[in-house]
């Protein structure tokens, strides 16, 4: 996936090559990119059927950085008081934060369906669910309903995802009826943490959802790039770095 970021296409065999496996396996990882549409199977390869910019699949990215987020996960979760008020939000990263707070006294508005049914057998958790229409496939909470719950409310902590974080554009993401809700999220809350692994830093998505400034912490993994990190805490941003 890392490779398909950077260009339309890749080979069997250079992929081999560089990490060292199989050229079976690699046709194998192929084959089941191309089951979820990710690419188109060509000889010796496959083409990117990604549009530039485009986010890959729910089902692709939960299994990318795993270890990293959970520890993100983690850290988030340490952050929480019990008592608090916690909005958050859709993708994989928000969902390893679910599992995290499992045990927690917390009342929790998820954005997507897969926390929320993390969630929903918890035995302390006050789980409270927004109306709205549900994306497909990302399974989030979207549109005008979606947007009047979130304002009706106030939260002590809003734990966001993304899908760029850059000192030059700020957080961003893919979708545009996302940001609609990410930045009401936002409004809604005493407190933004947003919590990505490190490879969104330094990524501009096609939506602009606020600027450094609206954000009090970011929580990540040890790859995060020197610069990103420096520019963010001279934005007076918290940075926590998972693990570290």
């Amino acid at each position: 996936m890392n490779a398909l970021r950077v260009a339309d296409s890749v080979s069997v065999a250079e992929l081999a090559a560089e990490h060292g496996v199989s050229e079976m396996t690699i046709r194998r990882d192929l084959d089941e990119l191309a089951q979820q549409g990710v690419v188109r199977r060509v000889r010796g390869g496959a083409l990117s059927l990604l549009l530039r910019g485009e986010e890959p699949p729910f089902e692709v990215r939960e299994r990318e950085a795993t270890a990293a987020k959970r520890r993100i996960a983690d850290e988030v979760a340490a952050l929480l008081a019990d008592g608090e008020a916690v909005l958050l939000d859709g993708g994989t990263t928000a969902l390893e934060v679910a599992r995290a707070v499992r045990d927690r006294r917390l009342t929790v508005l998820p954005l997507a369906l897969q926390p929320a049914r993390e969630l929903a057998a918890a035995p302390r958790i006050r789980l409270v669910l927004p109306g709205g229409e549900v994306r497909k496939g990302e399974l989030n909470f979207v549109g005008p309903l979606t947007e009047t719950s979130i304002r009706a409310l106030r939260f002590d902590t809003a734990v966001i995802g993304c899908c760029g974080l850059s000192a030059e554009h700020g957080l961003t993401a893919h979708d545009l009826p996302e940001v609609a809700i990410k930045q009401a999220a936002i409004a809604s809350a005493r407190r933004i943490v947003v919590a990505c692994d490190s490879g969104k830093f330094g990524r501009t998505a096609f939506g602009a959802v606020c600027g450094l400034d609206r954000l009090d912490v970011v929580v990540t993994d040890e790859g995060i790039p020197r610069d990103q990190h420096d520019a963010l805490t001279a934005a007076g941003v918290t940075v926590r770095v998972a693990g570290s």
